[in-house]
């Protein structure tokens, strides 16, 4: 999953970056409310972790911008999380009445605001199970494990990102590009092939079936008959 994380305090955002980059996540980290706008507008993000204390004004100017964007890029839907140290209660009402999606208060447990952007993940991909899954495979985000016929499956961070974007795409087809997007920040290099490498591990693991490949378009998870 791709997040950007809206944050001018060095530290807070250093520890953001290497804490969610450790557990799994393509993170790109800015300072200023023009560098997240021009972030958005190049790529797109799964969720926005959104500091309000700015240098370059509120957040929630931000927030406003984009709930009120019409031009389809950056996307007006994209899962906003707030974090900051205001913890009175009208400025949580008034950031998640602004557009926000979830809230936390500064300082903030870790595990807490994993938790709370799965569920914003989750909510975003149309899912209301903490679970997905396909047949015999099952993939809990929680966790990151996943099983295959109750059978442990061991995959590598990328892997795992390849597998959960082409579920959480519910049958959509996804280019390689967009497949990328998700699995790479700005300033990580990329193999020319390494998602074709990374689909075809996951197709010795779990299958030839598992995935489908649309020649000249991409790559898909089948959906289950109704």
């Amino acid at each position: 999953m791709r997040i950007l994380v809206v944050e001018d305090d060095t530290g807070i955002a250093l520890g953001l970056n290497v804490g969610l980059r450790q557990r799994g996540y393509a993170v790109d980290v800015v300072g200023s409310l023009a560098d997240a706008w021009s972030a958005l507008r190049v790529e797109p993000f799964d969720l926005v972790l959104l500091d309000l204390g700015l240098p370059d004004g509120d957040g929630s100017s931000l927030l406003h911008k984009l709930r009120g964007n019409t031009a389809g890029l950056p996307d007006a839907h994209t899962p906003v999380l707030i974090m900051t140290a205001r913890d009175a209660v009208a400025s949580r009402i008034e950031g998640l009445d602004s557009g926000a999606d979830d809230y936390v208060t500064k300082p903030f447990d870790p595990d807490e605001l994993e938790a709370r952007m799965r569920a914003l993940l989750r909510r975003s991909a149309g899912r209301a199970q903490p679970l997905i899954t396909r047949g015999d495979l099952v993939l809990n985000p929680a966790t990151r494990a996943v099983q295959l016929a109750g059978q442990p499956v061991a995959l590598s961070g990328r892997e795992y990102a390849v597998l959960l974007a082409l579920l959480q795409a519910r049958g959509r087809v996804l280019s390689r590009a967009q497949i990328e997007t998700t699995l790479y920040s700005f300033d990580q290099l990329l193999d020319s092939n390494a998602i074709e490498v990374h689909i075809h591990h996951l197709r010795r693991k779990l299958g030839s079936q598992m995935i489908h490949t649309l020649r000249g378009v991409g790559y898909f998870v089948p959906q289950e008959p109704a």
